[in-house]
C-alpha cells in the first residue's frame, strides 16, 4: 500500500530473555524527532541465527547495565545481521505503537527526543550485510510512519549529534540512501515537521 508502512516483525525483550530494568523507562507522550542510527562495533558476525540475535540482546543488556551502570539496553530497538529486529529498553515497543517515546541512554543530551537503532556490527570498513540493510529500512519506514517524520530530515548517525565514529563510515555513507528508500516506501511525501541535525564530529564510542 502507497504511503503506508507496516509494522515489522520486532521480537521482544520476554522473547529475548531481557533481564529486569533497574527502573521503567520514563515515556514522553510525544514522538520523538530524529532517529539515530549506530553500530554496535562488535565483531561482524557470520551468523544469521535468531538463537545469536536473542544472544546479541542479552550481551548488549549485560554491558549497558553492567558495564556502564545504565537502566537497561540504552537504545530502543536493536537488528541483528541476520536482519532480526529486537526491543531494547523496556517500554520501547508499546510507546512506539501509540506515538510516544520511551527515553532511552543512546546519545548523549539527546535522549530526550531520539529514537535509537542499534545495528550488530562494525561498518568502519566492511559494508552492511543486505538482511540487516532489509530491515533497517523497513524499521525507519515504520517509524516515520508512526511519528509522522520526513526521512529526509529524522533520519541521522551518532555522529550527528555526539563525538564519535558511530556508525561506521561505510554506513553512515549510505544514510542518504537509506533516506531516500525510506521515503519510497513512504510514496515519496514528507510525514511532518523534524528538526536539523546537529554538527558531525569525529571520535569514537560505540554506544555514547
Amino acid at each position: 500500500m502507497p504511503g503506508w508502512a507496516a509494522e515489522p516483525r520486532v521480537y521482544t525483550r520476554a522473547d529475548w530473555n531481557a533481564r529486569a530494568p533497574k527502573r521503567p523507562a520514563e515515556v514522553r507522550n510525544r514522538p520523538p524527532d530524529h532517529i539515530i542510527v549506530h553500530h554496535t562495533a562488535t565483531a561482524n558476525s557470520k551468523s544469521r541465527s535468531l538463537a545469536h540475535a536473542f544472544a546479541l540482546s542479552r550481551a548488549i543488556q549485560r554491558w549497558h547495565m553492567d558495564g556502564n551502570g545504565w537502566d537497561d539496553t540504552g537504545q530502543q530497538l536493536t537488528i541483528s545481521r541476520g536482519g532480526i529486529v529486537m526491543e531494547g529498553r523496556n517500554r520501547s515497543l508499546d510507546s512506539i505503537r501509540a506515538g510516544n517515546l520511551a527515553v532511552g541512554a543512546q546519545v548523549l543530551h539527546h535522549n530526550d527526543h531520539t529514537i535509537g537503532i542499534e545495528n550488530e556490527g562494525t561498518y568502519t570498513r566492511s559494508g552492511v550485510p543486505k538482511n540487516l540493510w532489509t530491515s533497517l529500512v523497513e524499521v525507519c519506514a515504520w517509524l516515520c510512519e508512526q511519528y509522522r517524520l520526513d526521512p529526509a530530515a529524522a533520519i541521522v548517525g551518532h555522529r550527528d549529534f555526539n563525538a564519535t565514529s558511530c556508525p561506521g563510515d561505510r554506513l553512515y555513507r549510505r544514510l542518504p540512501e537509506l533516506r531516500r528508500e525510506v521515503a519510497g516506501r513512504l510514496d515519496g511525501g514528507p510525514r511532518g515537521g523534524s528538526h536539523p541535525a546537529t554538527s558531525i564530529f569525529p571520535g569514537f564510542d560505540p554506544f555514547d
